[in-house]
Protein backbone atom coordinates (compact mmCIF):
# COMPACT_ATOMS: atom_id res chain seq x y z
CA UNK A 1 0.00 0.00 0.00
CA UNK A 2 1.39 3.41 -0.95
CA UNK A 3 2.06 5.98 1.77
CA UNK A 4 2.08 9.76 1.47
CA UNK A 5 4.52 12.08 3.17
CA UNK A 6 3.13 15.14 4.93
CA UNK A 7 4.85 18.08 3.22
CA UNK A 8 4.43 20.27 6.30
CA UNK A 9 6.51 17.75 8.26
CA UNK A 10 9.10 17.65 5.48
CA UNK A 11 9.33 21.45 5.36
CA UNK A 12 9.82 21.58 9.13
CA UNK A 13 12.55 18.95 8.89
CA UNK A 14 14.42 20.98 6.25
CA UNK A 15 14.14 24.13 8.39
CA UNK A 16 15.67 22.34 11.39
CA UNK A 17 18.37 20.76 9.21
CA UNK A 18 19.34 24.15 7.75
CA UNK A 19 19.41 26.01 11.05
CA UNK A 20 20.66 23.20 13.31
CA UNK A 21 18.23 24.39 15.96
CA UNK A 22 14.61 23.68 16.90
CA UNK A 23 14.36 27.20 18.32
CA UNK A 24 15.61 28.97 15.19
CA UNK A 25 13.40 26.80 12.97
CA UNK A 26 10.39 27.59 15.17
CA UNK A 27 10.99 31.33 14.75
CA UNK A 28 11.33 31.00 11.00
CA UNK A 29 8.17 28.89 10.72
CA UNK A 30 6.17 31.03 13.20
CA UNK A 31 5.61 27.96 15.38
CA UNK A 32 6.40 27.05 18.95
CA UNK A 33 9.53 25.03 19.65
CA UNK A 34 7.32 22.27 21.04
CA UNK A 35 5.32 22.10 17.80
CA UNK A 36 8.51 21.85 15.73
CA UNK A 37 9.82 19.09 17.99
CA UNK A 38 6.54 17.20 17.68
CA UNK A 39 6.55 17.47 13.89
CA UNK A 40 10.11 16.16 13.66
CA UNK A 41 9.16 13.28 15.97
CA UNK A 42 6.11 12.47 13.83
CA UNK A 43 8.26 12.38 10.70
CA UNK A 44 10.81 10.13 12.42
CA UNK A 45 7.97 7.81 13.48
CA UNK A 46 6.61 7.68 9.91
CA UNK A 47 10.06 6.94 8.47
CA UNK A 48 10.97 4.66 11.39
CA UNK A 49 14.41 6.19 11.89
CA UNK A 50 16.23 8.96 13.75
CA UNK A 51 16.85 11.99 11.55
CA UNK A 52 18.87 14.08 14.02
CA UNK A 53 21.59 13.49 16.59
CA UNK A 54 21.81 16.05 19.38
CA UNK A 55 25.29 17.51 19.95
CA UNK A 56 26.44 19.98 22.58
CA UNK A 57 25.50 23.17 20.76
CA UNK A 58 23.36 22.10 17.81
CA UNK A 59 21.46 19.33 16.17
CA UNK A 60 23.28 17.34 13.51
CA UNK A 61 21.81 15.09 10.87
CA UNK A 62 22.08 11.36 11.32
CA UNK A 63 23.21 9.25 8.37
CA UNK A 64 19.56 8.60 7.47
CA UNK A 65 18.83 12.30 7.92
CA UNK A 66 21.57 13.29 5.47
CA UNK A 67 20.17 10.90 2.87
CA UNK A 68 16.62 12.11 3.41
CA UNK A 69 17.56 15.81 3.24
CA UNK A 70 18.69 15.55 -0.39
CA UNK A 71 15.39 14.07 -1.52
CA UNK A 72 13.37 16.28 0.83
CA UNK A 73 14.72 19.38 -0.92
CA UNK A 74 13.83 17.91 -4.32
CA UNK A 75 10.33 17.05 -3.10
CA UNK A 76 9.66 20.56 -1.79
CA UNK A 77 11.14 22.16 -4.89
CA UNK A 78 8.93 20.05 -7.17
CA UNK A 79 5.88 20.82 -5.04
CA UNK A 80 6.54 24.57 -5.27
CA UNK A 81 7.20 24.42 -9.01
CA UNK A 82 3.97 22.50 -9.64
CA UNK A 83 2.03 24.98 -7.52
CA UNK A 84 3.48 27.94 -9.42
CA UNK A 85 2.85 26.32 -12.81
CA UNK A 86 -0.73 25.28 -12.07
CA UNK A 87 -1.88 28.50 -10.42
CA UNK A 88 -0.48 30.46 -13.35
CA UNK A 89 -0.22 33.67 -11.37
CA UNK A 90 2.55 36.11 -12.40
CA UNK A 91 5.12 36.61 -9.69
CA UNK A 92 4.90 39.95 -7.90
CA UNK A 93 6.29 41.69 -4.87
CA UNK A 94 9.75 42.30 -3.47
CA UNK A 95 12.65 39.85 -3.42
CA UNK A 96 15.68 40.33 -1.18
CA UNK A 97 18.68 38.52 -2.63
CA UNK A 98 21.85 38.00 -0.60
CA UNK A 99 25.22 37.59 -2.31
CA UNK A 100 28.87 37.70 -1.18
CA UNK A 101 30.89 40.57 -2.65
CA UNK A 102 32.98 38.31 -4.86
CA UNK A 103 29.97 36.57 -6.45
CA UNK A 104 28.02 39.65 -7.60
CA UNK A 105 29.38 39.46 -11.15
CA UNK A 106 28.85 35.69 -11.24
CA UNK A 107 25.24 36.17 -10.17
CA UNK A 108 24.49 38.87 -12.76
CA UNK A 109 23.28 36.53 -15.58
CA UNK A 110 20.77 34.86 -13.25
CA UNK A 111 19.49 38.23 -12.04
CA UNK A 112 19.11 39.48 -15.62
CA UNK A 113 17.24 36.34 -16.76
CA UNK A 114 14.95 36.44 -13.73
CA UNK A 115 14.19 40.15 -14.14
CA UNK A 116 13.27 39.66 -17.80
CA UNK A 117 11.04 36.67 -17.01
CA UNK A 118 9.35 38.28 -14.00
CA UNK A 119 9.21 42.07 -14.50
CA UNK A 120 6.72 42.58 -11.66
CA UNK A 121 9.16 41.39 -9.00
CA UNK A 122 11.31 44.11 -7.43
CA UNK A 123 14.78 42.74 -6.67
CA UNK A 124 16.97 44.29 -4.00
CA UNK A 125 20.52 43.06 -3.56
CA UNK A 126 22.07 42.59 -0.12
CA UNK A 127 25.87 42.30 -0.33
CA UNK A 128 27.74 41.05 2.73
CA UNK A 129 30.25 38.46 3.91
CA UNK A 130 29.04 34.87 3.86
CA UNK A 131 28.71 34.47 7.66
CA UNK A 132 26.44 37.53 7.74
CA UNK A 133 24.36 36.23 4.85
CA UNK A 134 23.92 32.87 6.52
CA UNK A 135 22.54 34.63 9.59
CA UNK A 136 20.34 36.82 7.38
CA UNK A 137 18.73 33.73 5.85
CA UNK A 138 18.13 32.16 9.25
CA UNK A 139 16.53 35.35 10.57
CA UNK A 140 14.45 35.97 7.44
CA UNK A 141 16.19 39.25 6.51
CA UNK A 142 16.82 37.92 2.99
CA UNK A 143 14.57 35.68 0.89
CA UNK A 144 17.32 33.77 -0.91
CA UNK A 145 21.09 33.92 -0.78
CA UNK A 146 24.32 32.51 -2.11
CA UNK A 147 26.66 31.63 0.75
CA UNK A 148 30.24 30.36 0.63
CA UNK A 149 31.35 27.61 3.00
CA UNK A 150 34.40 25.41 3.32
CA UNK A 151 33.23 22.43 1.24
CA UNK A 152 33.35 20.01 4.16
CA UNK A 153 31.06 22.31 6.20
CA UNK A 154 28.54 23.23 3.50
CA UNK A 155 24.98 24.12 4.47
CA UNK A 156 21.98 24.37 2.19
CA UNK A 157 22.03 23.27 -1.45
CA UNK A 158 25.50 23.00 -2.96
CA UNK A 159 25.48 24.63 -6.40
CA UNK A 160 29.15 24.05 -7.15
CA UNK A 161 32.50 23.46 -5.46
CA UNK A 162 35.57 25.47 -6.41
CA UNK A 163 39.20 25.71 -5.33
CA UNK A 164 40.31 28.69 -3.25
CA UNK A 165 43.49 30.00 -4.86
CA UNK A 166 46.26 32.48 -4.12
CA UNK A 167 46.15 35.51 -6.45
CA UNK A 168 48.87 38.00 -7.41
CA UNK A 169 49.34 40.86 -9.84
CA UNK A 170 51.16 40.26 -13.11
CA UNK A 171 54.90 40.49 -12.56
CA UNK A 172 54.44 40.97 -8.82
CA UNK A 173 56.82 39.33 -6.35
CA UNK A 174 54.66 40.17 -3.31
CA UNK A 175 54.21 36.44 -2.64
CA UNK A 176 57.91 36.15 -1.85
CA UNK A 177 57.96 38.84 0.82
CA UNK A 178 57.90 38.21 4.57
CA UNK A 179 55.84 39.04 6.39
CA UNK A 180 53.49 38.10 3.56
CA UNK A 181 51.43 41.15 2.48
CA UNK A 182 47.73 40.23 2.35
CA UNK A 183 44.74 42.12 0.99
CA UNK A 184 41.38 40.73 2.12
CA UNK A 185 37.91 41.93 1.12
CA UNK A 186 36.44 41.96 4.61
CA UNK A 187 37.52 40.93 8.11
CA UNK A 188 34.34 38.79 8.31
CA UNK A 189 35.04 37.10 4.96
CA UNK A 190 34.61 33.31 4.99
CA UNK A 191 38.07 32.95 3.40
CA UNK A 192 39.96 34.90 6.07
CA UNK A 193 40.13 32.33 8.90
CA UNK A 194 41.01 29.59 6.41
CA UNK A 195 43.80 31.63 4.83
CA UNK A 196 45.26 32.80 8.14
CA UNK A 197 45.00 29.30 9.59
CA UNK A 198 46.86 27.81 6.63
CA UNK A 199 49.64 30.38 6.98
CA UNK A 200 49.88 29.79 10.71
CA UNK A 201 50.19 26.03 10.17
CA UNK A 202 53.17 26.65 7.88
CA UNK A 203 54.71 29.25 10.19
CA UNK A 204 54.47 32.00 7.56
CA UNK A 205 54.28 35.50 9.02
CA UNK A 206 51.81 37.88 7.39
CA UNK A 207 50.57 41.45 7.56
CA UNK A 208 47.38 43.09 6.36
CA UNK A 209 47.83 45.67 3.61
CA UNK A 210 44.17 46.44 3.09
CA UNK A 211 40.73 45.28 4.22
CA UNK A 212 37.52 46.66 2.76
CA UNK A 213 34.03 45.56 1.74
CA UNK A 214 34.88 46.77 -1.76
CA UNK A 215 36.30 43.90 -3.82
CA UNK A 216 37.53 46.30 -6.51
CA UNK A 217 39.67 48.11 -3.94
CA UNK A 218 41.14 44.79 -2.88
CA UNK A 219 41.85 43.92 -6.53
CA UNK A 220 43.55 47.30 -7.01
CA UNK A 221 46.11 46.59 -4.26
CA UNK A 222 46.84 43.20 -5.84
CA UNK A 223 47.19 44.71 -9.33
CA UNK A 224 49.60 47.27 -7.94
CA UNK A 225 51.80 44.49 -6.57
CA UNK A 226 51.29 45.61 -2.98
CA UNK A 227 49.81 42.35 -1.77
CA UNK A 228 48.38 38.97 -2.68
CA UNK A 229 44.89 37.70 -1.88
CA UNK A 230 42.83 34.49 -2.00
CA UNK A 231 39.74 34.12 -4.19
CA UNK A 232 37.64 31.38 -5.74
CA UNK A 233 39.22 30.30 -9.02
CA UNK A 234 36.24 31.36 -11.15
CA UNK A 235 36.26 34.91 -9.75
CA UNK A 236 39.89 35.76 -10.55
CA UNK A 237 40.02 38.62 -13.12
CA UNK A 238 41.79 37.84 -16.38
CA UNK A 239 44.54 40.40 -15.70
CA UNK A 240 45.55 38.74 -12.43
CA UNK A 241 47.32 35.40 -11.92
CA UNK A 242 46.95 32.45 -9.59
CA UNK A 243 49.87 31.02 -7.69
CA UNK A 244 50.34 27.27 -7.54
CA UNK A 245 51.25 26.26 -4.00
CA UNK A 246 53.79 23.69 -5.20
CA UNK A 247 55.87 26.39 -6.88
CA UNK A 248 55.23 29.34 -4.61
CA UNK A 249 55.74 27.54 -1.32
CA UNK A 250 52.46 28.93 -0.01
CA UNK A 251 50.13 26.46 1.71
CA UNK A 252 47.39 24.69 -0.22
CA UNK A 253 43.90 26.07 0.47
CA UNK A 254 40.70 24.00 0.82
CA UNK A 255 37.88 23.91 -1.70
CA UNK A 256 34.81 26.04 -1.04
CA UNK A 257 31.17 25.28 -1.77
CA UNK A 258 28.87 27.91 -3.23
CA UNK A 259 25.51 27.14 -1.67
CA UNK A 260 21.95 28.29 -2.18
CA UNK A 261 20.29 29.11 1.12
CA UNK A 262 16.54 29.57 1.42
CA UNK A 263 14.52 30.18 4.59
CA UNK A 264 12.11 27.51 5.80
CA UNK A 265 9.12 29.40 4.45
CA UNK A 266 10.00 30.06 0.82
CA UNK A 267 8.08 32.56 -1.25
CA UNK A 268 7.45 31.57 -4.90
CA UNK A 269 9.67 34.37 -6.23
CA UNK A 270 12.61 33.11 -4.17
CA UNK A 271 12.05 29.55 -5.38
CA UNK A 272 11.99 30.73 -9.00
CA UNK A 273 15.07 32.89 -8.51
CA UNK A 274 16.89 29.89 -7.05
CA UNK A 275 16.04 27.92 -10.20
CA UNK A 276 17.59 30.65 -12.36
CA UNK A 277 20.73 30.58 -10.20
CA UNK A 278 21.04 26.80 -10.57
CA UNK A 279 20.61 27.01 -14.35
CA UNK A 280 23.06 29.89 -14.72
CA UNK A 281 25.81 28.64 -12.44
CA UNK A 282 25.64 25.05 -13.65
CA UNK A 283 25.86 26.13 -17.28
CA UNK A 284 29.12 28.00 -16.76
CA UNK A 285 30.62 25.55 -14.25
CA UNK A 286 33.99 24.42 -15.45
CA UNK A 287 34.09 26.88 -18.34
CA UNK A 288 35.88 29.65 -16.47
CA UNK A 289 39.54 29.18 -15.72
CA UNK A 290 41.91 31.46 -13.88
CA UNK A 291 45.31 32.00 -15.56
CA UNK A 292 48.23 30.33 -13.81
CA UNK A 293 51.34 32.34 -13.02
CA UNK A 294 54.47 31.26 -14.81
CA UNK A 295 56.84 31.30 -11.84
CA UNK A 296 60.31 29.84 -12.16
Amino acid sequence: MSRNLDLDLVRTFVAVADSGSMTVAANLLHMTQGAVSQQVKRLEDVLDCLLFVRKTRRLELSHQGEQFLVKARKLLRLNDEIWADMTGQPLRGALRVGVPYDLVTRLAPAMKAFAEAHPHVEISLVCAASPELSEAVNSGRVDVSLVEYVASEAEGEVVCIEPLVWVKGRGSDAWQKRPLPLSMVDERCAFRPVVLGALADEGIAWRTVFESGNIEATAATVRAGLAITAWLASTVPADLETLTFRVSGLPALPAFAICLRLPATVQPAAQEFARHVRDSMSSDAGTRRAPLANIA
